[in-house]
This record gives structure tokens, sequence and C-alpha cells, in this order.
């Protein structure tokens, strides 16, 4: 199993949710693929990506993630949690901080929805914090320094004793994401 994990005001139907689903139907057609239009109810975000990764358990299937931004904060959650591997594409490392600044009215321009972020949903987003990374093998790390959403190196930091691929420049998407797809796939051990 595959899951992609997108970001904050996001889709799944974003320039990499789509390129990786493209991706994988084309080299990895057999696989298992999941890319959700995550909820923005961060409680309700993490019941789908749970039940998703609790249904691959029960059938046996080997645990993988992409996480971009937020999705690379669940992402790296899950992976600690259940096992598997898991590529996080420039993470949050603490969206629960990030949070105070989108607090009111959220629009998301992919999706169209208009929905409110309140004080509960900062606190939600911390109980899902991984502060040491435990199983450092497990994650592969993309980053650009050029990201103008994160600080890059909080990410640095915080994964600094995993498998890490820092770009220069680039920005929050990513630059080139579909160039790094191979990469992720070995990484993942595809079948």
């Amino acid at each position: 199993m595959l899951l992609y994990i997108h970001g904050f005001n996001s889709s799944n139907q974003s320039d990499k949710a789509v390129q990786t689903a493209q991706y994988i139907q084309q080299h990895y057609p057999n696989l298992t693929f999941h890319q959700p239009q995550i909820p923005t109810s961060i409680h309700a975000a993490m019941a789908l990506l749970t039940a998703l990764t609790e249904r691959a358990v029960a059938e046996g299937e080997p645990l993988r993630f992409i996480g971009s931004s937020l999705g690379g904060y669940f992402a790296s959650f899950l992976a600690e949690k259940y096992g598997g591997k898991a590529v996080l594409v420039n993470p949050a490392v603490k969206p629960y901080d990030l949070f105070e600044e989108f607090l009111g009215d959220q629009y998301n321009p992919y999706t169209g929805e208009h929905y409110q972020i309140v004080d509960e949903d900062r606190l939600a987003v911390a109980e899902y914090d991984t502060n040491v990374i435990c199983h450092p093998d497990r994650f592969l790390v993309l980053l650009q320094t050029g990201d103008e959403v994160l600080d890059y190196r909080q990410a640095l930091h915080k994964y600094h004793c995993c498998e890490l691929h820092l770009e220069p420049n680039g920005d929050h998407s990513f630059v080139g994401y579909e160039q790094q797809l191979d990469k992720i796939c070995r990484f993942l051990q595809l079948p």
C-alpha cells in the first residue's frame, strides 16, 4: 500500500499528487495506491489516514507513505506508530505553531471549500507530533532551501538522523518533484 498525503489547503489533485498517481499507474499498476482528499478537521483527517493504514496492516500489506508539508507531518506520525517507510516532502515540523496565524476563515482554492481554523485545531494537530524520530531508517526527507512557507532548517534538525536530500533554492512545492519519483519509489522499496 502506498498512501499519498497532501498538505494544508491543498488537494489530492495537486500537481505532486497527480504526478505521483500517474507515475505509480505507469510503473506499478498493481500497487494499492490511495490519494484521498484530506478533511479540513484534524481529527477527521487522522481518522481517515489511520483507517487506511490499519486496513493495510490487517491485510498484511507493507506500509508506504508520501507526505507533503502537513501531509509529511501526518506521514511521520503514521510511520513511527505503524511502521513502514515514508518520504516527506518539505514537511511541516511544528504546524501547531503555524496554525496561530491561520485562525479564522480559510478557503481551499483546489476544492472551493470554505471552513474555519479554531484554536482546537492547533491543539489537535499537536497530538500527532513525533517529538523524537525513533526509527530514522523509515524516512527519506526531501527539502529545498527556498521553501517560502516553512523553514527547511526545522526539518533538517528534526530529521538529521534520517536519509536527507537537500537542494538549494526551489520552493514549498518542491520544484522538480517529478524527477525525484524514481528515487522515492526505490526508497519505498516498491515491488
